[in-house]
């Protein structure tokens, strides 16, 4: 269930504007509406049209992953988060249709300027989202419903989400002896740790309950007991490299407070995930699954992949303003740093995935 976009209709028509040509497929779960898109000027095709009408020097710009169960050759440049550079489940099969086709990744995730951070993110809303579903799921489980966490459904704006929140908190703080949870936050001096705090804060958690760790907590290397001291975890790294785990199956069989994990990082698939123990993506329909443990103290774990998808508009609106300028260096792409870097890392992958 995915309703950003990587272009606004804002955007598309300053895009219009410098000359470029704007196609949309239609769509009905995108957060913007087709009409909004029609009256700047973009016209409308059929979804996955590109497939057989795109011209062949046309990018194709999208946000998830392309659809599955399908093996064909893929011909264009898209530009888009592939999830595949980082040995996820499947890249190899990804890598080879382009190889197969002769078409290029530009991947979104990739795109970093000259001091090497990223131009676009979804990095803070996410931090923001999944810090609010995990201080969400922890006011369930004192409202001890005996049903399992519900689906969650987008909010029109980050106000609908601070205010439903705050009032769920308010009832399980007193139904928790007027205590409120403790939530640590790994990475809090990024984007995403940055947004995760933010939401906590704004939620109505106290500052003395918002745990920030990064990279001075973390360098004498994990496992880290003090997650387990903690009522919520919310993991916000960057993951380029093995590292020790933060946590393991044996401390959480153990005593501890922990009972809800958000893990934004989402390296599930990933053989270097420092939470190793989960094994599945979950989803807006089933955003959390409990985790096995042999202390019988309750424990989920959210660890949905496209979490600024609940709050899709300001998502989108913050994405694609910061990626606007890198789109219109398109113009003239072997001059951009930002654009021959990342194809020069598609290029070394593809190497990788022959071999």
């Amino acid at each position: 269930m995915e309703h950003r976009a990587a272009l606004t209709p804002a955007t598309a028509k300053i895009l219009l504007n410098a000359g470029f040509r704007i196609t949309v497929e239609r769509s009905p779960e995108r957060i913007f509406d087709d009409n909004e898109y029609a009256k700047v000027g973009c016209p409308l095709v059929k979804k996955l049209s590109w497939k057989t009408d795109a011209p062949a020097d046309a990018y194709i710009v999208g946000l998830k992953e392309l659809p599955e169960n399908d093996n064909s050759p893929l011909h264009h440049t898209h530009i888009f988060f592939a999830h595949c550079y980082k040995n996820q489940g499947g890249w190899k099969e990804l890598m080879r249709r382009f190889d197969a086709g002769k078409g290029t990744i530009l991947d979104l995730e990739f795109l970093n300027d000259a001091s090497g951070r990223r131009v676009a993110a979804f990095g803070y809303m996410a931090g923001f989202a999944g810090s609010a579903v995990a201080i969400d799921a922890w006011c369930h489980q004192k409202f001890k419903t005996g049903k399992a966490y519900g689906a969650l459904t987008p909010y029109p704006n980050e106000k609908a989400l601070i205010d439903f929140t705050k009032t769920r908190l308010t009832k399980a703080v007193a139904l928790n002896g007027k205590v409120f949870p403790k939530v640590l936050v790994m990475g809090a001096l990024g984007r995403c740790g940055t947004g995760a705090c933010d939401f906590a804060r704004k939620s109505g958690i106290p500052e003395q309950n918002i745990i920030k760790w990064d990279i001075n907590e973390t360098k004498k290397g994990g496992p880290f007991p003090e997650i387990l001291e903690c009522d919520i975890f919310v993991n916000c790294i960057y993951l380029n490299q093995k590292i020790p785990p933060f946590i393991t199956q044996k401390m959480i069989d153990g005593p501890r407070k922990l009972s809800v994990i958000s893990d934004v990082s989402c390296d599930t698939t990933n053989p270097n995930n420092p939470i190793p123990v989960y094994t599945i993506n979950t989803t807006f329909d089933k955003p959390t699954v409990p985790v096995p443990s042999s202390n019988p103290y309750p424990l989920e774990v959210c660890s949905i992949d496209h979490l600024p998808t609940l709050v899709p508009r300001e998502s989108s609106d913050m994405f694609s303003h910061d990626l606007l300028p890198t789109i219109l260096a398109l113009k003239d792409r072997t001059k951009s740093p930002v654009w021959n870097g990342a194809e020069k890392l598609y290029k070394e992958k593809l190497i990788a995935s022959r071999a």
